[in-house]
């Protein structure tokens, strides 16, 4: 029993970012979380996480040069939890290609139910991986920023880097 223990072990790191320290979470099924520590909400490891950097080398060099504007779609192993639902619109986010925005009514209407638009927001407000899961990328239909996770000055940030407007390394 300890040992099917010790495969899902939660590792976290806290890495520095020019958006501010990110908390990363790992298992053996894959990065499960990326939080703003200074975000909208207080941020700590879960009691049984483990502190330890060397699962994280690939996500923090992928990180980084996302960050220089350097790379435009991560290729990590993603494990987020979430209800179907959220899976599903996660996936989706992933679908918005580098550089572009689409509103939560588009991104209602392509999960198959135009009428979705606030189940679609609550699903991208969950999402555990922001950044490597483009939440960033869907705005108001009024082409208005929302929400963010991180907070509004941090999807600036990203919305502008991606448009080649800003270099945040």
């Amino acid at each position: 029993m300890a040992t099917a223990a010790l495969i899902n072990l939660t590792s976290y790191t806290e890495v520095p970012s020019p958006l501010g320290p990110l908390l990363l979470a790992a298992d053996s099924s894959g990065l499960r979380h990326i939080e703003f520590v200074n975000g909208r909400h207080e941020v700590r490891p879960d009691s049984p996480w483990r502190e330890d950097a060397s699962p994280f080398r690939e996500t923090v060099r992928q990180l980084q040069a996302y960050f220089a504007g350097e790379l435009e779609t991560f290729d990590l192993q993603l494990a987020p939890q979430g209800t179907p639902f959220q899976l599903a619109v996660w996936r989706l986010l992933c679908e918005i290609p580098y550089g572009e925005t689409i509103s939560y009514g588009e991104l209602a209407r392509r999960h198959g139910n135009p009428h979705a638009s606030r189940a679609v927001g609550l699903a991208n407000g969950s999402n555990p991986i922001p950044i490597v899961i483009p939440c960033h990328r869907v705005i108001g239909c009024n082409g208005k920023l929302t929400g963010y996770g991180g907070g509004l000055p941090i999807k600036e940030k990203l919305l502008a880097l991606e448009r080649r407007q800003l270099r945040l390394l």
